[in-house]
């Protein structure tokens, strides 16, 4: 099944531009001008990704982001012209997986997409289900079914994020940095001035937390990284 990937920009330039590399690389394309027709084909149809802009009229990206992730997990590119690390920061506590700031390499912005796809899509090997299952505490994580449950409820999570979370359960009380955290996950070069992992991670044990009444699963060793502990 080709991945159909969602476009939501009102600069219809831009998205037209995004949608002639898209399908030179054999994506299949849908296109909204506005939050509000966004968010009304993620009901209707199945999206595998959407690149959203940030500054578009009515409903903002940071909105339709917030909304999307009250039903979805799809994997989510923001775009926008500001390019502060507050704006960055912003975005990606809303629910973004990436963050690019305007005017983009086409090139790149083809590169990212098939990053977050491939993390996004878990690969079923053919080995024991217990292999596949961690249990910590109350923590459950099963890669098979790319789901995490706390004290049996479930926990949705962005594909980041549950890539993040398996790496620290897999290796509990070993101690990650940032960046073996990013390059892991990301596959991808880990800069200095990259602060996507210390998002996710907040965003994440701002997830566990709320399922465990503020009870700490993942620690930070200051100056080191990130280990998670039962």
């Amino acid at each position: 099944m080709d991945k159909q990937i969602l476009i939501v920009d009102d600069d219809d330039k831009i998205a037209r531009l995004i949608e002639i590399y898209l399908v030179n690389e054999g994506f299949t394309v849908a296109k909204a001008a506005d939050g509000y027709r966004a968010l009304e084909i993620m009901e209707k149809e199945e999206v595998q990704l959407i690149i959203l802009d940030v500054m578009m009229p009515g409903l903002d990206g940071i909105d339709v982001c917030i909304r999307i992730r009250e039903n979805h997990t799809t994997p989510i590119l923001m775009l926008s012209a500001k390019d502060s690390d507050m704006d960055k920061i912003n975005g990606l506590m809303t629910g973004a997986d990436d963050y690019m700031v305007k005017p983009f390499n086409p090139l790149e912005l083809v590169a990212r997409v098939k990053s977050l796809l491939r993390r996004s899509s878990y690969q079923s090997a053919a080995a024991p289900a217990s292999e596949h299952i961690i249990k910590i505490g109350p923590l459950h994580c099963d890669k098979e079914t790319h789901t995490a449950t706390v004290y049996g409820s479930p926990v949705k999570l962005t594909p980041i994020e549950f890539g993040i979370l398996y790496l620290l359960a897999s290796h509990p009380g070993r101690v990650f940095s940032s960046e073996e955290i990013f390059e892991l996950i990301w596959k991808d070069k880990y800069f200095d001035s990259n602060n996507s992992v210390t998002v996710h991670i907040s965003r994440l044990r701002d997830k566990l937390e709320k399922e465990m009444e503020g009870e700490k699963l993942i620690h930070t060793v200051w100056g080191v990284g990130y280990k998670l502990e039962g």
